[in-house]
């Protein structure tokens, strides 16, 4: 089951101006690893939100959280891109 690791301070902006908070998700795996991946929350509520594909894995969870305390602006920017499609 997937657990809300935390919210993220930055937001992330497209050119149109729409704001995304971020979150990181994780969720233990059947061999006991954990996985992360991030979630873009739309602050209109109009738009859809956005998820990216596993970002991560760790032994557990603690080892998530800290994995999440360090993602700087740059890598939520190319993980949003990848959110929408426009990465690999």
């Amino acid at each position: 089951m997937a657990e809300l690791i935390r919210e993220h301070s930055a937001t992330i902006q497209t050119v149109e101006g729409t704001q995304y908070r971020v979150f990181v998700w994780g969720a233990q795996r059947a061999d006991g690893m954990w996985e992360g991946w991030l979630e873009f929350n739309p602050i209109d509520r109009r738009r859809s939100a956005l998820r990216t594909q596993r970002e991560t894995s760790q032994p557990n969870r603690a080892a998530i959280d800290y994995w999440a305390s360090g993602l700087e602006p740059i890598y939520l920017e190319g993980a949003f891109a990848r959110a929408q499609g426009r990465l690999p």
